[in-house]
């Protein structure tokens, strides 16, 4: 992947193969948005393939928010990996998760689910904002709801989300290969936990507050919302390997599919976040792996979980040092309108791996 930030505006491909950095004006990779903006794609990197150059011509606009959802997904990334041994680190270059990407493991599949579930979320926001000439709220939810309550406003359309993020973020996939399945699915699965985890939303109507009847439409979750659902789903994801039914032509398209490695395990449902080989050691730096090791990382000595020093240092041990931090403290507001700050100096206690 390569980022950037909005300023830049950037598109990319989750898979790492064909996004790049908005940079370099030249005559083959213009493209222009909603208000007129030139957008371009540095050709000094991957360029996107044809057809997603043609969905965003298609739906001006939609290049802002395409960056706009995979920074969202990055950061959710890091946060919801800033306890563990591998921390969802990222650089800068055409591949911002390295090597990571090109493997089959646990942290693959939520960096796939979670980028194509940021591009599904904000799309589908942007709809109902206005911010995309091709699309709008999702208005068919409209009439009798219940005995008090009727469907109107303006719902999020997550519909159009998940198509345009299905077509844009699954066509760079190519081959018939089990990564090609697993990246596939994962894609699949972070679309539909924005789409499962959508929430009715309503507007109380009457006289004096009295809520006599509501307005209700659906609503987004929160990306964190979406981002929680995600990391459990990587804690109980399904180690699979390639399925194939036989040569019957009626059901071609099923054909290859996933199977569990064990047998006796259930086949994973389309929610669930799946993987075919083992993570490797986050403890140590490996330039082959491309792995960075928990060196220098900061830890947490009282605590027993993953965070501990004990399990996020691999057993290596960890420094103590001490740093003061000046912060401003005991704010107060004056009317009308000035914040006046003093300025504390604490000594902080941290603990790093070695």
């Amino acid at each position: 992947l390569a980022l950037s930030s909005l300023s830049n505006t950037l598109a990319v491909n989750n898979s790492g193969r064909g996004w790049g950095i908005i940079n370099v004006a030249s005559s083959t990779n213009l493209l222009t948005d909603s208000k007129n903006v030139q957008l371009v794609l540095d050709p000094s990197l991957q360029l996107l393939s044809r057809k997603q150059r043609k969905l965003i011509r298609q739906n001006p606009g939609i290049l802002h928010s395409v960056s706009s959802g995979l920074q969202t997904a990055i950061k959710e990334c890091k946060w919801q990996f800033r306890n563990r041994r591998w921390n969802c680190p990222t650089s800068q270059g055409p591949n911002i998760f390295g090597k990571i990407v090109n493997r089959g493991c646990r942290e693959t599949a939520f960096i796939f689910a979670i980028t194509s579930a940021g591009v599904t979320h904000s799309v589908a926001r942007s709809c109902s904002e206005g911010s995309i000439e091709s699309c709008t709220c999702d208005y068919r939810r409209r009439g009798p709801g219940g005995p008090d309550w009727h469907w109107g406003g303006c719902s999020d359309n997550i519909d159009f989300g998940r198509l345009f993020g299905r077509e844009f973020v699954d066509s760079s996939e190519k081959g018939r290969d089990l990564r090609f399945l697993m990246n596939l699915h994962n894609n699949e699965a972070g679309r539909m936990t924005v789409f499962s985890e959508m929430r009715q939303e309503c507007k109380c109507h009457g006289m004096s507050g009295s809520c006599t009847v509501r307005t209700c439409w659906m609503r987004l979750p929160t990306f964190r919302a979406v981002g929680d659902v995600l990391k459990d789903r990587f804690d109980g994801a399904s180690r699979v390997i390639y399925g194939n039914k036989g040569s019957n032509r009626a059901s071609r398209v099923e054909l290859h599919h996933l199977e569990p490695e064990n047998p006796a395990h259930k086949p994973p449902s389309p929610h669930d976040l799946v993987y075919f080989e083992k993570s490797p050691n986050f403890c140590t730096y490996s330039g082959k792996t491309g792995t960075a090791g928990t060196a220098g990382r900061f830890c947490n000595s009282s605590s027993p979980g993953l965070d501990g020093c004990e399990l996020l240092c691999c057993g290596r041990g960890y420094r103590t040092r001490t740093q003061r931090v000046t912060e401003r403290c005991n704010c107060t507001f004056h009317w009308c309108c000035h914040v006046s700050c003093l300025n504390c100096t604490n000594t902080q206690v941290l603990h790093e791996c070695l």
